[in-house]
């Protein structure tokens, strides 16, 4: 009688089992685990009087088993639902986003405009960058290009030098020429040797005052008299209280050496632009000839900006410098003569 309540016992609790198992819906079949299982439960019941205590647990891992399959389904479910969500959320973003967009007033579009640059050539960029010479792209013919500034270079129509000749023979008055011993500085300017003058040297011409400021060399001469040059002019510079100015040309001949000359070639500068200034004094009249008869016209600077309006006189008689003085200067300045300019029907006096 117990025998038969132990298997009645057994039979009801499987029975209870299978019955959880089919309300619990398996991920996966088990086919082979209940059957030995089961195999195992019926050895158990042969035996005599003794209660299979392990059979409870062995079933009840199909049940665990089936519970994990449907929480890990209800997990999947849910990711996907927050995922149609998350889509649909993204998708009303960028449809706000367009409506956005579209409700903003539309730019104008500018044409890109490409700018052409003209390189200018090799010889316009030499000219625009490199000084005034005497020869070559940066010389006389080039000047009133060089620099807008000095356009009268190459437009004027009473520039210097020009040849001395058909003067009217009239009785001019004497140069008033008042020169005193000075202090003086040399310069080698990169176009001539150029001194300058302290003050207290002084021309009257035509009942006007002339300060003397500086004076400087050219080889050859500039000025032609009758056709003639000459191998060397000096030409000193004044000036008025006005601005004005009027320039003295002496002509200079190879001859006896010249006391002035030697005494400016001695501090001659090392250096271009940078003068040398000398505790000596300096005579300025050993630098004009005896006589004192001229020639006179109006001009212009004979080097740019070339501006027009400058007396000039130019006396009839040179001076002389000794062929090394004139040598000495050669070797600086071969050639810094700006070539003869057209009269251009210009009244020119000359003294009886």
């Amino acid at each position: 009688m117990r025998n038969i309540l132990v298997l009645l016992s057994c039979l009801v609790w499987s029975c209870h089992v299978f019955a959880s198992e089919a309300a619990q819906p398996a991920a996966k079949p088990v086919t082979t685990e209940p059957t030995a299982k089961a195999g195992s439960v019926a050895a158990a019941i042969k035996e005599a009087g003794q209660p299979v205590k392990s059979t409870p647990s062995l079933l009840r891992e199909p049940v665990l088993a089936g519970a994990e399959a449907a929480r890990a389904r209800e997990a999947a479910q849910r990711e996907e639902e927050l995922g149609v969500r998350l889509k649909a959320s993204l998708a009303r973003l960028e449809r706000a986003n367009n409506a956005a967009r579209q409700a903003q007033p539309k730019r104008p579009v500018q044409a890109r405009v490409q700018k052409t640059v003209v390189e200018p050539s090799v010889a316009a960029k030499d000219i625009a960058t490199k000084n005034w010479d005497y020869e070559g792209e940066g010389g006389p013919l080039r000047w009133g290009r060089i620099n807008p500034a000095w356009a009268k270079c190459e437009s004027g129509n009473r520039q210097s030098p020009i040849d001395i000749r058909d003067g009217i023979r009239v009785d001019l008055e004497p140069i008033g020429i008042d020169y005193k011993p000075a202090r003086f500085s040399v310069l080698d300017t990169g176009h001539t040797v150029q001194v300058n003058l302290g003050a207290g040297n002084t021309m009257t011409v035509s009942g006007r005052m002339y300060e003397l400021v500086e004076f400087h060399f050219h080889r050859p001469s500039e000025e032609r008299i009758n056709g003639k040059g000459f191998p060397m002019v000096v030409h000193l510079v004044h000036k008025d209280v006005d601005g004005k100015l009027a320039i003295v040309a002496v002509m200079i001949n190879d001859g006896a050496a010249s006391d002035l000359v030697q005494m400016v070639w001695n501090n001659l500068p090392l250096e271009k632009n940078e003068a040398t200034s000398p505790i000596a004094l300096i005579d300025m009249n050993q630098l004009l000839p005896v006589r004192r008869e001229y020639y006179t016209y109006m001009g212009s600077l004979s080097t740019p900006p070339c501006n027009e309006g400058v007396l000039w006189l130019v006396m009839k008689e040179p001076i002389q410098m000794s062929s090394q003085q004139i040598a000495i200067f050669a070797r600086l300045y071969p050639m810094n003569a700006r070539p003869i300019q057209i009269g251009g029907g210009r009244l020119i006096k000359e003294s009886n």
